[in-house]
Order: C-alpha cells, then sequence, then structure tokens
C-alpha cells in the first residue's frame, strides 16, 4: 500500500471531499501535508484545527506550493468555473484525481492539458462512514506510481476497483454512485409497508432500517451469493415465499431496477456529452 503522503491539495471539502479527508487523516496523513480549497471555512472548522490550511479561493494558495496531486470534489456543474483556477499546477509529476460525476477524462485533458496524468473516479456517499466503493479509470500518462497513489487514497474510504474501458464508467455511476438512494428508498417503502399492516410508524421505520443495514452488513461479511442468503430466510410455504413471490415476478423488481439503472445510465452518458 501506498503511504499517505502529501503535499495533497484538495478541491472542495463538502460532503464527499470532506468525508475523504477524514479518512486520509485516519489512515495516516499529516496534516502539514494536506491544503484545502473551500469557500465555507466552517465546514472544515475541525480539520482545520488539527493543522490542515484551508483556503476559501485558489489565489491565497502560497505561490512555491505544489502538489502531488490535486482531487477534485466539485460539483459537476461548478467543475468549468473552478477547474481553470488549478492549470497552473498541471505539471509533470502531479496526478490529478477526479470525483466529479460526468467528467470524462477526456474533458480535464482539455482544461488540464493531454500531458497530465488523469484519474477519472465514481465514489459513493457510504464513503462518509469508511464503507464506500468506487471504481477508476485512468488516462495513458497514469503511471502505477499514479495508480497506487489513487487507490491509497481513494482506499482510506472503502473499496477500489478500476476499469480500462471509461465508458464503464456511466453504468457504475447508476449502480453504485446512485445505488445508496435506491436503498434509503427501500427503507422508506419498506417502512411506508409496515404501517399499512398496522404498525406504529416509528417502529416500522427503525424496522426497516436496522434491517436494511444489518442485512447489507451480512451481505459484506458472508462468501454465500446474495441469492443463498436471500433462500436462507426463505423457509418453503412460509412467509418470505408469499412476499417474493410478489416481488419476483416477471414484470416485479428485477425488470423494474433494470430499466432504472438503464435510465441512469443514459442520463450520465448525457451529462458528459
Amino acid at each position: 500500500m501506498t503511504e499517505l503522503t502529501g503535499p495533497l491539495l484538495l478541491v472542495g471539502g463538502g460532503k464527499m471531499g470532506g468525508a475523504m479527508l477524514r479518512g486520509w487523516l485516519r489512515a495516516g496523513l499529516a496534516p502539514g501535508d494536506a491544503v484545502v480549497v473551500e469557500p465555507n471555512r466552517a465546514a472544515l472548522a475541525a480539520e482545520a484545527q488539527q493543522g490542515i490550511a484551508v483556503h476559501e479561493t485558489p489565489d491565497s494558495i502560497p505561490a512555491g506550493f505544489g502538489p502531488r496531486v490535486v482531487v477534485l470534489a466539485v460539483k459537476p456543474q461548478m467543475m468549468a468555473g473552478a477547474l481553470p483556477a488549478y492549470r497552473r499546477f498541471a505539471v509533470p509529476g502531479t496526478l490529478f484525481l477526479s470525483v466529479a460525476a460526468g467528467k470524462t477524462l477526456g474533458y480535464f485533458e482539455r482544461g488540464l492539458g493531454d500531458r497530465i496524468a488523469i484519474v477519472r473516479s465514481m465514489p459513493n456517499t457510504p464513503a462518509a462512514v469508511g464503507r464506500g466503493i468506487t471504481v477508476c479509470c485512468a488516462n495513458a500518462r497514469c503511471n502505477a506510481n499514479d495508480r497506487d497513489l489513487a487507490t491509497a487514497l481513494l482506499s482510506a474510504v472503502g473499496e477500489v476497483h478500476w476499469v480500462d474501458d471509461e465508458r464503464l464508467i456511466d453504468a457504475v455511476t447508476a449502480v453504485s454512485g446512485g445505488g445508496p438512494a435506491y436503498v434509503f428508498l427501500l427503507i422508506e417503502c419498506l417502512a411506508k409497508a409496515g404501517e399499512a399492516s398496522g404498525l406504529p410508524a416509528d417502529l416500522a421505520m427503525r424496522l426497516a432500517r436496522v434491517t436494511v443495514s444489518g442485512s447489507g452488513e451480512l451481505a459484506r461479511l458472508s462468501d454465500e451469493p446474495a441469492s443463498t442468503l436471500r433462500q436462507n430466510v426463505t423457509s418453503p410455504n412460509g412467509t418470505t415465499l408469499e412476499a417474493l413471490k410478489i416481488l419476483m415476478a416477471d414484470d416485479a423488481l428485477q425488470p423494474l431496477l433494470t430499466r432504472a439503472i438503464a435510465a441512469a445510465t443514459r442520463r450520465s452518458r448525457e451529462l458528459a456529452d
């Protein structure tokens, strides 16, 4: 595992950027090795007290500062306005790592130059609790050290996987990038169904939240496939089987999710274009 050392420049200290920063600090990054640009300094007050240099704008970064890696964690719709200020760091030996949805390697090469090492990644929000999963794709300028550095940075908040075909990032965005929202919707729907069956609202929601989170942890820790875990809960002629007959019907959950993921994948490609 590559050691987490700087100099490191984080652009954007919001939910994802802040989660990564806290993960890096837990993984051993020295506070003095990190510089953050975040207009809302109050969001990183605790990190600033630890010695992280937080700047409201890139203009206040010292002229001699030369980062080994620049992590771009601003919202995709803000990237066009933010990126030009960081072109001065686009020099050989510097890695640019983006976590912005929909922004392609070609987009960053046009904005920073095609001789710069760039990694496009798609993390998800469970990174906030160290349970994220990120898929990455590198441009041709990235070497093994660049990939190792990106892996080390992103591993601080969860699993990391790589693909060579950048087009797959659109499907990754649909499945794991948006996936937490689908799971949270499941919790909402499960709780409402419990209410419809007579449960008090607070108890129904608690049952739904703990059941989904506990099942997710069981799936994470188990070596058995999800289908086997499902079968382990399903007794012949029992109550769970009756529910699964509805959920697993030909026009039920699987085709619904397949259409949903296809729609999200198409939208990701539209945003990239």
